[in-house]
């Protein structure tokens, strides 16, 4: 395996108040992880599938509501983009938000999380369903850490372990790239992550004219 696979595979943040993103190496520009299909519930209650995402550009986050770290900080990255990248302007660009907890975000939890941040239910899909599997998505598909703490010392809103990245996804369902989803206060500069996020919208714009 790669050395920067290893690295994304491993690489997760605990959700707890004291949790902070760690400081990780450029990703390759230009990935190919297919993301491949799954099948979950949208906050509608609506069925979503891979094949539902075919032929539009997404942008894929790993959250859950109930963390106390850098999950709202994330979500709030992802809102930025969307404010960014407007509809009018970008008609085939979707932003997708996978709960990492879905035992416990059922729809209308993801509703009322996706109410806080504005998310355009047009374009932006907070999706649920089975533990099991949207780990797997997590660390099988896009080579991003996901999974459950254990031990007595686990406290409420650091139950999982989850990756902060964001992963651009192109028209066939291909990871073509991985970026910071949050700012790093520690080993981080506001003009490293500013210029972490003006790649991703780059990438984003190319792959939709292609």
């Amino acid at each position: 395996m790669p050395r920067f696979l290893f690295l994304l595979l491993v690489t997760a943040v605990g959700c707890g108040s004291a949790a902070r993103p760690t400081i990780r190496d450029p990703v390759p520009s230009d990935l190919d992880f297919p993301v491949g299909a799954f099948t979950l519930t949208e906050r509608s209650g609506k069925t979503v599938t891979a094949d539902d995402l075919k032929g539009k550009v997404w942008v894929a986050s790993f959250v859950f509501t109930r963390c106390t770290g850098p999950c709202p900080a994330v979500t709030a990255t992802v809102a930025r983009l969307q404010s960014e990248l407007p509809a009018a302007e970008y008609p085939d660009l979707r932003f997708v938000t996978f709960t990492v907890d879905p035992t416990r975000d059922r729809p209308d939890d993801l509703r009322k999380y996706a109410e806080h941040f504005r998310a355009d239910p047009d374009r932006w899909l907070f999706l649920t369903g089975d533990e099991v599997a949207i780990h797997a998505v997590s660390h099988d598909r896009f080579k991003l850490a996901a999974g459950r703490k254990a031990g007595p010392d686990v406290k409420p809103g650091d139950e999982f372990e989850h990756s902060t990245r964001l992963a651009v996804v192109d028209k066939n369902g291909v990871v073509r790239g991985l970026y910071d989803g949050v700012l790093d206060p520690e080993y981080g500069d506001k003009d490293r992550f500013e210029a972490n996020l003006a790649r991703l919208k780059t990438k984003a714009k190319e792959l939709l004219v292609r």
